[in-house]
């Protein structure tokens, strides 16, 4: 195989302060369910929940948001986040910008060493101006941006995405994936409410010429695989606009998050392992030479059957680490949380899988070397 054109070189992470348990999410939601059905009684009724059920179903224990107050209050149950005006940065720049310094400094750039900014995540605030070109304009980089969406699997497509700029004359490309993923949540749907947090991430691809300034993962190779599913879905889009049936306050809507949990799980363990398995085969590798995945957090029990299947036996924690206890499903910033928290243990020729999956279907698997 010829030598990698790119290589990670710094991440950066933007948590929100405010935080919400699962005992205070179910407290919220099971005092909505009591008012539903007392204003409902010809109705069948909702059931409550329980933070044991979220944490059986899901491994989350908590989460980061950026408005508590909102979710939690059940005659809204939604964040709140006030409206900008267009002079002012938008929220999702900002989350994307604060984890863009952080990683900057690590790698000790200026902007005047980006050449490129790409915005992957599964929403975006807005359809243009693009979210890349207001965090590269508030970064003062001199060069281009452009946003992408790919659900969960979009920080692997970014990494691709790079990857190409890379081999056509990008010197250095700012990756961010800032996911508001509590804005698109239905928190009245008793199987979906707990498993989205908010969050942002940042990684910095350079061309891997010369020796390297300071950390190093060369990107040995990277794949990616689509295959249409309704399983997770999200209607919310523009031609909403020319309906008459937009309601978010609906408990039963189907223009907010929604999936199949059982099927998606059906689906996907054996899509992704299949993924990475083949990928790692393609460059002479196996699970044996794999020391870590940093896997898309969704679901503890999805992680941990894919990473068994990729390694051969039981993950430990170390192998396949886990953040979604805290962190919950961010969607495309869930990998990278895990290599930018669980990486700095590992010695130089350690080979890892970062790789994100979720709805459309997507899937992207990038294989990871420590050079420095």
């Amino acid at each position: 195989m010829s030598a990698s054109p790119a290589r990670i070189i710094a991440t950066g992470l933007f948590t929100p302060d405010q935080t919400i348990s699962n005992e205070e999410l179910v407290q919220s939601y099971n005092d909505w369910v009591d008012q539903w059905n007392a204003a409902n009684p010809n109705e069948p009724p909702k059931e409550h929940s329980s933070a044991a059920f979220i944490e059986k179903a899901s491994g989350i224990k908590a989460r980061n948001v950026l408005d508590k107050q909102g979710i939690l209050d059940i005659n809204r149950m939604r964040p709140h986040l006030p409206k900008r005006g267009d002079d002012e940065l938008s929220i999702m720049a900002e989350m994307g910008v604060k984890a863009a310094r952080e990683a900057m400094e690590k790698a000790g750039l200026t902007a005047a060493n980006i050449d490129a900014v790409i915005c992957a995540a599964s929403n975006m605030q807005r359809a243009y101006p693009a979210m890349a070109v207001e965090i590269q304009d508030a970064l003062g980089i001199d060069g281009f941006g452009f946003d992408m969406n790919v659900a969960c699997a979009s920080a692997a497509f970014a990494i691709e995405n790079a990857v190409g700029l890379i081999r056509n004359g990008a010197k250095r490309v700012l990756l961010i994936n800032p996911e508001i993923c509590s804005a698109h949540l239905n928190f009245r749907d008793r199987d979906a409410h707990f498993i989205f947090g908010d969050v942002a991430t940042a990684m910095i691809v350079e061309a891997n010429e010369g020796d390297p300034q300071g950390e190093s993962w060369v990107i040995r190779d990277t794949r990616l695989k689509t295959k249409f599913s309704n399983n997770i879905r999200n209607n919310f889009g523009f031609l909403n606009h020319t309906s008459d049936e937009l309601d978010i306050s609906d408990p039963n809507t189907d223009k907010l998050f929604r999936q199949e949990g059982r099927k998606v799980f059906k689906d996907v363990v054996p899509m992704v392992s299949k993924m990475i398995n083949d990928h790692l085969a393609d460059n002479g590798l196996s699970g044996d030479d794999i020391e870590r995945l940093w896997l898309h957090q969704a679901n503890l029990a999805m992680n941990m059957f894919i990473a068994k299947k990729v390694l051969g036996h039981d993950p430990s924690a170390q192998e396949a680490p886990v953040v979604l206890d805290r962190y919950a499903n961010t969607s495309s910033a869930g990998s990278i949380i895990a290599f930018h928290l669980h990486r700095d243990d590992l010695p130089t020729g350690t080979l890892g899988v970062i790789s994100g999956f979720g709805a459309g279907y997507s899937a992207g698997s990038v294989i990871v070397e420590r050079v420095a």
